[in-house]
């Protein structure tokens, strides 16, 4: 069965891959026929790509992942942060074609959201595995922590302006400022591959613990993966506690953690609405709003 998610759909609508979506049955067939590989059911959780279960020709099990092309490279980014991390914190590639968009992947298990785990001890695990992702890559051609902040401020406002305004200008501007400082702050000399989109969802359980899957791919401050698990879980805790604990865990600085999840925060609420997750949407932008009014 060839299916995407309603998630999926939207985005591919967004960036202009209704081409894509009409040509997937015959996508995933021509992968079939070329990897020697069988296509079964398509995972109902997926959210940036078509993925479903597959079996190589001699039995082992995998993934296949065949990403939305769109402006940016992602296909490329998350190609190349695999084969760097090698398996260190992110789940292992086993094939790739990037024409077509395509990744074999090691199947894992049951993403983080399912388990019911408390927060802190979800936040512990996820900082642990981004630890084992970060690592100096300074001639990958992946995009820089600049470039990430400078789009970023971009897709904020044009995002903010085409939902009508969904949360305060104070909000946006807050964001647009934290963005800015990030910018200002890159030093290449000090950058490192980066998993670029940590969270719960993120997270499978593979070996003795989990793996991360969909990778953005950045050369930034690690400060980065822990401002996008700042961004999660908007409403549990105190959010000043959570950033000064993730420093005080790694070792890195409070206020890259804080301004990159102020940043993470706005820009993820607004998409969230733009492909119909409106829950989690209104609960990241009720929380931007709070943190604003604090400043």
């Amino acid at each position: 069965m060839v299916d995407v998610t309603e998630v999926v759909r939207e985005k591919a609508l967004s960036v202009g891959a209704d081409g894509w979506l009409d040509d997937l049955p015959r996508l995933v067939a021509s992968i079939e026929r070329d990897w020697r590989i069988a296509v079964g059911r398509p995972y109902p959780d997926a959210s940036e790509a078509f993925v479903a279960e597959a079996v190589v020709e001699d039995g082992t099990p995998a993934v296949l992942k065949l990403i939305v092309p769109r402006e940016g490279g992602a296909a490329a980014r998350e190609i190349v942060a695999l084969r760097l991390a090698d398996g260190q914190g992110c789940v292992r590639l086993l094939r790739e074609d990037l024409a077509r968009g395509a990744l074999l992947l090691e199947r894992l298990g049951r993403p983080m959201h399912q388990l019911g785990l408390p927060s802190r001890q979800r936040h512990t695990i996820l900082a642990d595995l981004a630890r084992r992702v970060w690592r100096p890559a300074p001639d990958s051609g992946l995009r820089t922590g600049v470039e990430k902040a400078r789009w970023l401020q971009e897709m904020i406002a044009r995002t903010w302006e085409e939902l009508g305004r969904p949360c305060s200008e104070r909000a946006v501007d807050y964001a647009h400022a934290c963005a800015s400082r990030r910018a200002e702050a890159h030093r290449d000399e000090q950058a490192v591959l980066v998993h670029g989109d940590v969270h719960q969802w993120n997270a499978l359980e593979g070996g003795d613990g989990f793996k991360l899957v969909d990778p953005d791919g950045l050369l930034a401050e690690p400060e980065y993966d822990l401002g996008v698990i700042m961004r999660e879980d908007p409403a549990d805790g105190d959010l000043r506690e959570r950033s000064r604990w993730l420093a005080s865990e790694t070792g890195l600085d409070d206020s890259a953690i804080w301004e990159w999840g102020v940043v993470e925060r706005v820009s993820t609420g607004l998409l969230c609405l733009r492909v119909g997750l409106d829950l989690v949407g209104r609960q990241m932008l009720e929380a931007a709003e709070r943190v604003a009014a604090q400043t």
